[in-house]
């Protein structure tokens, strides 16, 4: 320990943090070096052999520093066009002024709520999710992050219809806590954790309806008591996938056969993503639970949501209303965020962009895919959730590597770059998608020849 080295150090940051003058050439360099160094002393070191922004950036590597709308600047004054958006985090770009007006009146006034009095902007919250969700959803629990929305419906899906079993989709991506990686349908993270959720989790090929109906029928002969089917509207982390159109309506309707709560993670496709407000909508499906998270706090603060009817939401409430809480989660900081973010959503009605936008970025890119099918597999996806499919992950990682050389971030699947999502702000100007379309073919271009 050396609290003097942390006081120092400390001190040293909170100066950089406060200036409002871009880094000159040293003190970029500087940050650099520092961010680097701390992340593999202290973070993550195969982050670093991990992520483009190391690995094609040189020894500067990109770190950044400041963004607004679909282009952000790293320390060095590089400016790039943001295609990844967050993982869907940046619904409404970088900083948008609203969401940072609203944020910071409420942190002048009062950050962080007492836990015993009534704090206003929380049922404010409660109230628009009432407002915008689908059917009699009424009541909502607040926490930070996807993953805790998932591990509160769980938790809800269980105490109200006291059951333990869960059907879930292969490839689906629902969190990494623990209850919800018991939900995950990728080995990349469930395989060295060993034995996980207590109760039974039943895996069905997603976009299967056959394969769930008899799931269902399976666990009603043998006498399991299923508590909800948890499902990707359309799933993300897998790359964009989009199921059949008969999917949904029959999932739907055979968990209300059966008895059983249906779940729809939201928490990527959410609030406009998709080209519709939420993705079910596409399907005009109503779940019992839909989770929300990511894009809620409009890329300034961390906040999910989990929604329900009042009947299912009862045994949160009583005997015990302290069944299921957080700290944090719905502080007054992370709902003034999410109040902004909804306004403007609803305002600008910003999954019509996203769909509008979304089908001529398709088109686009689907011609690239046809012109070079040595690279491509196949386009999928909705509004700007648009997958790139690879024919190998060392292709789509060539892509993405190009790509990042000329300035457009983009990710692949986590664990792969087979496939390569689309998933810039829904508020990206025509422009910015031109230039990233003309970049894109540049790069694709380079990658064909190396074949």
């Amino acid at each position: 320990m050396n609290y003097n080295n942390a006081l120092s150090y400390s001190s040293q940051w909170l100066d950089i943090i406060k200036q409002e003058h871009f880094p000159e050439e040293t003190q970029a360099k500087w940050i650099i070096n520092e961010s680097k160094n701390n992340f593999a002393e202290h973070f993550n070191r195969n982050w670093l052999e991990y992520r483009k922004s190391v690995t094609e950036a040189g020894d500067w590597a990109s770190v950044e520093w400041s963004g607004k709308g679909a282009t952000f600047i790293d320390v060095m004054g590089r400016k790039y066009i943001d295609w990844l958006g967050g993982f869907g985090m940046f619904d409404l770009g970088w900083c948008h002024p609203e969401v940072v007006e609203a944020v910071m009146a409420q942190a002048k006034r009062s950050p962080m709520p007492s836990q015993e009095l009534i704090d206003p902007l929380r049922g404010v919250l409660a109230k628009l999710m009432a407002e915008i969700t689908p059917g009699d959803l009424k009541y909502s629990f607040f926490a930070a992050s996807g993953t805790e929305s998932i591990e509160a419906a769980i938790k809800i899906a269980k105490l109200y219809t006291g059951k333990s079993a869960f059907i879930v989709s292969a490839k689906g991506f629902h969190g990494k806590t623990m209850g919800s990686l018991s939900m995950m349908g990728k080995s990349d993270y469930r395989e060295r954790m060993g034995l996980m959720y207590g109760g039974q989790v039943y895996h069905i090929p997603f976009g299967d309806a056959d394969a769930l109906e008899k799931q269902l029928e399976i666990c009603a002969g043998v006498g399991i008591g299923v508590a909800a089917v948890l499902l990707e509207p359309i799933q993300g982390e897998a790359g964009a996938i989009v199921p059949t159109d008969d999917f949904w309506p029959r999932v739907r309707a055979a968990t209300k056969k059966h008895n059983v709560l249906l779940i729809a993670d939201e928490v990527q496709t959410g609030l406009g993503r998709t080209g519709k407000l939420w993705g079910v909508n596409h399907w005009d499906v109503t779940p019992d639970i839909i989770c929300t998270a990511k894009s809620l706090g409009g890329g300034v603060m961390p906040v999910s949501a989990v929604t329900t009817t009042e009947e299912i939401f009862h045994p949160m409430m009583y005997p015990n209303p302290f069944m299921h809480t957080t700290t944090t989660g719905g502080n007054a900081l992370a709902c003034s965020a999410a109040i902004a973010t909804i306004n403007v959503i609803l305002r600008d009605r910003l999954w019509e962009a996203a769909a509008q936008k979304g089908a001529y970025i398709s088109e686009k890119v689907d011609d690239l895919a046809q012109e070079f099918p040595q690279v491509y597999h196949k386009i999928t996806g909705k509004g700007l959730l648009i997958g790139q499919h690879f024919n190998t992950p060392e292709i789509g990682y060539k892509v993405a590597a190009e790509l990042f050389k000329r300035n457009v971030l983009v990710s692949g699947t986590l664990t792969s770059a087979k496939t390569i999502r689309i998933e810039p702000p829904l508020v990206i100007t025509q422009e910015e998608i031109d230039e990233g379309l003309n970049r894109l073919t540049d790069a694709v271009g380079v990658v064909a020849k190396a074949l």
